[in-house]
């Protein structure tokens, strides 16, 4: 079968699949309020769900990327597409909590599986292109956590239950299996000689590790905006307004900092094509580090300047990962630890935020934001784009 239909089969393939996950990744907590009073979990239980949820997309990230290595990427898409199947099935017909505490934990391993598997195949099929590809499929991903709450509030508008929206997710996902199988590839196909010393050895390659430390205050500043910026903004004073109007506008800036974001990340794989990765990096970081400044200095008067802020860091994460695949052989192993270092992020920006906001103040605490950009963007000038053809 000729290499350009295969490459049309590995765009479908990710850009489905990205689309699923986003859709699924953002109505946890839709679905969960509707599993809440369906099977009577409380407000703890449903702690306890998504951290399970995240548990196993982390652990099964880090060694999905090991297995990808070693036995090759249909085997690992393989293993996260039926963990998916039984996890989202299972979730469907759960009538306890047990039972969808056991099975939501197969969703997050399978989500985990099956992002890094997707991860990998890009370099594989699009090694020239891997950095304009991300940012493609993680636009992907971002229109289908745009559209897929869409269809689940018509659903429960409907009062169609929250059962059927995993059930089908099921099926589609079941679909993703017959393009798999198709994809022919010698990379795709067997994996390599790879054991737990030569896994090891990426954590002594320094452009490997300035890859993950970018990622992980990438996410950092990311997560730290969307989860701190509206308790931050209704904490200033600004002009005779009330909470609930600066609620308001916080609620209006988020969306917009969304919506340029994922804009950002479709125009992002032209840009990264022609600017070059390297440059793009340096150049979006240098740009997200001067947003988020003019942002904290003007926000009472500009609020909605934050977007800016939203555009810039668009393209940072998928064109990182695009550089990080030209880094080391051993993508599935890097790709795994990139997802790890991504959760990594989000964990450390809640606790440090936080803390620093619980002793210092939420101003001070949403200060820090500088200081994960700032970081973001030094280690940008150090990282190497090594060029290899495919």
């Amino acid at each position: 079968m000729s290499n350009s239909r295969q490459r049309v089969k590995a765009f479908i393939l990710i850009f489905t699949t990205m689309f699923i996950l986003g859709g699924i990744q953002n109505t946890k907590g839709i679905v969960l309020e509707k599993v809440q009073s369906d099977i009577n979990l409380d407000i703890g239980q449903v702690g306890t769900m998504v951290s399970i949820f995240q548990i196993g997309f982390l652990l099964a990230s880090l060694i999905a990327g090991f297995v990808v290595d070693k036995k090759g990427i249909k085997f690992m898409m393989l293993a996260g597409t039926i963990s998916m199947i039984i996890g989202l099935a299972g979730t469907s017909f759960a009538f306890s909590v047990a039972f969808f505490l056991g099975f939501y934990l197969v969703v997050g391993v399978g989500i985990g599986a099956m992002t890094v598997s997707v991860a990998t195949i890009i370099p594989t099929f699009f090694q020239s292109k891997a950095g304009a590809i991300f940012n493609l499929a993680n636009a992907l991903f971002g229109m289908g956590m745009i559209f897929t709450p869409l269809i689940l509030n018509a659903m429960f508008a409907n009062n169609i239950s929250w059962r059927f929206f995993y059930a089908g997710v099921a099926v589609l996902v079941a679909l993703i299996i017959l393009v798999l199988l198709s994809l022919e590839n010698e990379k795709v196909e067997q994996g390599e000689e790879i054991n737990l010393k030569s896994f090891m050895s990426l954590f002594a390659d320094r452009q490997v590790m300035l890859v993950i430390l970018f990622i992980l205050f990438y996410v950092a500043a990311e997560a730290g905006f969307l989860n701190f910026f509206p308790i931050f903004y209704t904490s200033l004073d600004i002009g005779g307004m009330d909470v609930a109007q600066k609620a308001e506008i916080a609620a209006y800036v988020i969306a917009s900092f969304s919506i340029l974001f994922t804009l950002g990340r479709f125009a992002g794989g032209y840009i990264s094509y022609k600017f070059g990765e390297k440059r793009t990096l340096v150049t979006f970081s240098l740009m997200a580090l001067i947003a988020i400044i003019i942002t904290r200095l003007f926000i009472t008067e500009f609020a909605y300047i934050a977007m800016i802020f939203g555009l810039a860091l668009s393209v940072l994460f998928p064109t990182a990962q695009g550089i990080g695949a030209k880094i080391t052989d051993k993508i599935g192993s890097l790709q795994g630890l990139i997802y790890v270092a991504s959760g990594l992020g989000g964990a450390l920006i809640g606790w440090v935020v936080g803390t620093v906001s619980q002793s210092f103040g939420i101003q001070n605490g949403f200060n820090l934001l500088i200081v994960f950009v700032g970081l973001v963007f030094i280690i940008s000038l150090f990282i190497k784009t090594p060029q290899k053809t495919a």
